[in-house]
């Protein structure tokens, strides 16, 4: 194989001739150092579309953790507000049921107390009103409401506690009245003859009776004047069929003449509860019941006990 070489300089041509030994001498690294680059570069190629790869897959990866962080938190909030909700409302029942004891407390104190039930009306919400304001408004907070709801439990509970006091206040008062004599002790009837020196209806002597007869028909009920302890049941000379009753700070009283005693002794009666039925048993012209009023073992004059309304 020829060469032929060219030059512009010279002006001259020729040829030299080369081996084909020598042509693959130059031409086999050529292609070498020519195939090397193109493995380098396309090894650099795929290095660099790796890195993409594992940086496009790194940034999801991310974005899947915070995704799922975002998501347990929103779960963790959740269940914190369902709690406060919970709790809101065990609260909120808890105050609906001591409501409801206060408001079946206060309509027993109505009643106890004869107070107008018009104006102490527990089913009614009261009235409330107000001026719209102007100022900047925001809504509560669970932690805030729970607060005041603790707070109004408090009062709840002082205020039961204050109407549970007046309301033993108000029966000790009540039963304290009843256990002062007053009143008739009949339903029906009328004063016969009263206390202080009289003509005896027998002898006609001026003698002194300890009591007042109260005249009316005969087996009418007798009733207690009084709240107390039956202490003496059974016939007792001039008073014939007696029953007699002790009440508190010393006082006595006693019914004669009865055709029925309803009573025996240790019983516990209240006041205006029939004792005994009208008679004319013992030293007496007809149906009537002899009372007396003892205080200390010494007879009053029941003339203003009689008047006092029950």
């Amino acid at each position: 194989m020829k060469i032929i070489l060219l030059s512009r300089l010279c002006h001259k041509k020729g040829s030299r001739p080369i081996s084909l030994y020598r042509l693959g001498f130059v031409l086999v690294p050529l292609l070498v150092l020519m195939m090397g680059g193109a493995v380098w570069g396309g090894y650099q190629w795929g290095l660099a579309d790796q890195e993409v790869a594992v940086a496009r897959e790194s940034t999801q990866d991310i974005l899947h953790d915070l995704l799922q962080n975002q998501r347990q938190e929103l779960e963790e909030t959740r269940g914190r507000t369902q709690q406060h909700l919970d709790a809101l409302a065990l609260r909120l029942g808890q105050l609906q049921s001591d409501v409801l004891r206060i408001n079946a407390l206060g309509e027993r104190l109505v009643e106890l107390g004869e107070l107008d039930q018009d104006e102490f009306n527990f089913q009614e919400i009261p009235a409330r009103g107000g001026m719209e304001s102007q100022e900047a408004t925001r809504s509560i907070s669970p932690p805030e409401l729970l607060s005041e709801m603790e707070q109004l439990s408090r009062v709840i509970e002082d205020r039961e506690h204050k109407l549970a006091l007046m309301e033993g206040l108000i029966r000790d008062s009540q039963l304290q009245e009843e256990m002062r004599p007053r009143g008739r002790p009949v339903e029906k009837g009328w004063v016969s003859s009263s206390y202080g020196y009289r003509n005896d209806p027998f002898t006609g002597k001026r003698t002194f009776h300890h009591g007042v007869d109260v005249a009316g028909k005969k087996n009418s009920n007798v009733v207690a004047v009084a709240s107390g302890v039956v202490t003496w049941v059974g016939s007792k000379s001039g008073y014939g069929k007696l029953v007699e009753i002790r009440h508190p700070d010393g006082y006595t009283t006693r019914y004669g003449h009865n055709s029925k005693i309803l009573v025996k002794v240790g019983d516990l009666v209240t006041q205006g509860q029939p004792i005994a039925l009208m008679g004319s048993s013992g030293r007496s012209t007809g149906p009537h019941v002899h009372f007396e009023i003892a205080r200390n073992g010494k007879t009053l004059n029941p003339s203003k006990y009689l008047r006092t309304k029950r």
